[in-house]
């Protein structure tokens, strides 16, 4: 059972998530459409990055554009860490392209 306090801190997160939907919205039904669309892409690569158990990938930022088109940046020690964020992100359903702008910093 949910305390009130709780229920409030959920209430309130759903509604700062929302907020820019709604900004959105008033400008017209397709942005709103496609700026849900590109929150709904970006937190499926965010989360197959989470799953994988490679801690580092979870510290890497993604941004979608109204394209599907994904952007990662970030640090990872490694070469081989950059080339798998980017295929996990690529694998995602809804991703039409992935920039890989992350940075390979050695003994990070």
């Amino acid at each position: 059972m949910r305390t009130p306090i709780a229920a409030g801190l959920a209430l309130a997160l759903a509604g700062t998530l929302l907020l820019p939907l709604a900004g959105q919205a008033a400008e017209g039904s397709d942005s709103a459409k496609t700026l849900a669309k590109d929150s709904v892409i970006t937190t499926k690569v965010k989360a197959a990055l989470a799953a994988d158990k490679a801690s580092s990938l979870v510290k890497i930022g993604v941004e979608t554009d109204g394209a599907g088109a994904v952007v990662l940046t970030g640090t990872v020690t490694t070469q081989a860490r950059s080339d798998k964020a980017a295929k996990i992100a690529a694998e995602v359903k809804g991703v039409t392209a992935v920039d890989n702008r992350i940075q390979v910093v050695a003994g990070k």
